[in-house]
């Protein structure tokens, strides 16, 4: 290999692996949206489970909003735009707002 190539970026591959992964974590994020609901059907319908089963919702909402739109970003030719603290912030937010809302499906 050439001194230049090893250095230089590679425009096609690291995009469509980040896209790969937001598809990913969307995926993860909806098998947890629905283990939680397959549980909260299975165990009773109360109104900790219901609440619970809400925020799990809302969680799951808010991640493909926020995966999907990051994911256009990246569908775009040429260098992609950094993952801005806004976008950042808001997955970490979705991403606790699904798992706490699928665990107080699982407890209550």
């Amino acid at each position: 290999m050439t001194p230049g190539l090893l250095g230089g970026r590679d425009p096609g591959l690291q995009p469509e692996r980040t896209r790969l992964a937001w598809r990913r974590t969307t995926l993860a994020s909806t098998v947890v949206a629905v283990l939680a609901g397959k549980a909260g059907v299975a165990g009773g319908a109360s109104g900790g489970v219901l609440a619970a089963g809400v925020v799990c919702c809302a969680g799951w909402a808010g991640m493909l909003v926020v995966a999907h739109r990051r994911i256009r970003g990246l569908a775009g030719g040429g260098e992609p735009e950094r993952l801005s603290l806004g976008y950042a912030a808001g997955i970490v937010v979705c991403v606790l707002l699904t798992v706490g809302g699928g665990v107080g499906v699982v407890l209550w």
